[in-house]
C-alpha cells in the first residue's frame, strides 16, 4: 500500500503585484481551519515574503536546508522548519537573497519528498520566473494557481503560458482572478479576459476582499482567513476561499496515476 502523501498546490503568476504571497498565506489559513497539517515553503527566493509577512524569527531557512544536503549535515527536516501555529508550518526562503544563486535545484526534490510524508498539504509560494528551482516544485505539484489582476500585461502574459502548457500538453494549473488588489480599474470583462488569456477564470477573489488596511495585519503578522474579523466583514471573499481550498483537495483527477501505481 502506497504511504500517504501531501497535496502540493503551488501559487505563482506572470508578472508581481498580484497578490501572490497573500493568496498563498489566506490559503494555508483555510488549510489550517481544516485541521490539515500544512508547510508553506518560500519559493520566492529572492524575495522571501512569507516569513517577514508573518514576523517570523528564524535561524535556519531553505538555503540551509540545500547546502546541509550538499555537505552530508541534513539531519532531520524539522531543523528549518518555523512553527506559525499548531497546524501551520513554514519552510523560510533565504534570509540574503545574494544566497539565492548557490542554491542547488537539485536538492529541491529531496526536501519535497520528506515533506510529502511529513504534511497535509504543501503550499509553494514562488516567483513568476521560469527557473531550475521552479520547474522542479511545478513539475512536483498537484496543481498550479496562476493569480492574474484585469490588467492588459497582465492577461498577454498569462495568455503565453497558455501556449505554453498546451505544447507540453499539461492541464495542471487554475487561473484565479483577484479584483481585491487596490481596487484597480477593471479595464476587461470576463468575456474579454477569457479570449485575451485563451483560458476560463477558474476562481475570482472579488473586489469586496479588498482590505483598506492591510498594512496593520501585515504588521501584526497575521493571516487574513485567519482572523475573526476580516471573516466576519469579508464573508462572500472567504466563501470563495473555502470553495477553493475544498476544490483543491477533492480533485483527483491529476493524480489518479500515481495513486494507481
Amino acid at each position: 500500500m502506497a504511504l500517504k502523501q501531501a497535496k502540493v498546490f503551488l501559487i505563482t503568476s506572470v508578472k508581481g503585484g498580484v497578490g501572490k504571497t497573500t493568496t498563498a498565506l489566506n490559503l494555508a489559513g483555510m488549510y489550517q481551519k481544516k485541521n490539515l497539517q500544512t508547510l508553506l515553503l518560500d519559493l520566492d527566493v529572492y524575495g522571501g515574503s512569507v516569513a517577514a509577512s508573518l514576523n517570523l524569527k528564524y535561524e535556519n531557512d531553505l538555503f540551509d536546508a540545500m547546502d546541509d544536503l550538499n555537505n552530508n549535515r541534513f539531519n532531520s527536516l524539522e531543523n528549518y522548519i518555523v512553527n506559525y501555529t499548531n497546524k501551520l508550518d513554514v519552510l523560510p526562503a533565504p534570509k540574503d537573497p545574494r544566497l539565492a544563486g548557490k542554491m542547488s535545484s537539485k536538492f529541491l526534490h529531496v526536501i519535497l519528498s520528506k515533506a510529502k510524508l511529513k504534511y497535509d498539504v504543501i503550499i509553494i509560494d514562488t516567483n513568476y520566473f521560469l527557473g531550475d528551482l521552479n520547474l522542479i516544485a511545478m513539475d512536483a505539484s498537484d496543481e498550479i494557481l496562476y493569480i492574474v489582476s484585469n490588467d492588459p500585461m497582465d492577461l498577454k502574459n498569462m495568455r503565453s503560458m497558455v501556449s505554453i502548457y498546451s505544447d507540453m500538453d499539461k492541464d495542471n494549473y487554475k487561473v484565479i482572478l483577484n479584483e481585491s488588489i487596490n481596487k484597480l480599474r477593471n479595464y476587461f470583462t470576463v468575456y474579454d479576459m477569457k479570449h485575451i488569456m485563451n483560458h476560463s477564470i477558474n476562481y475570482t477573489i472579488p473586489s469586496s476582499f479588498y482590505i483598506r488596511n492591510i498594512e496593520k495585519y501585515v504588521l501584526e503578522g497575521k493571516i487574513l482567513t485567519l482572523d475573526k474579523k476580516v471573516c466576519s466583514s469579508h464573508k462572500k471573499a472567504i466563501a470563495n476561499f473555502e470553495k477553493l481550498a475544498e476544490s483543491l483537495l477533492n480533485d483527483k483527477k491529476k493524480n489518479k496515476v500515481k495513486e494507481e501505481q
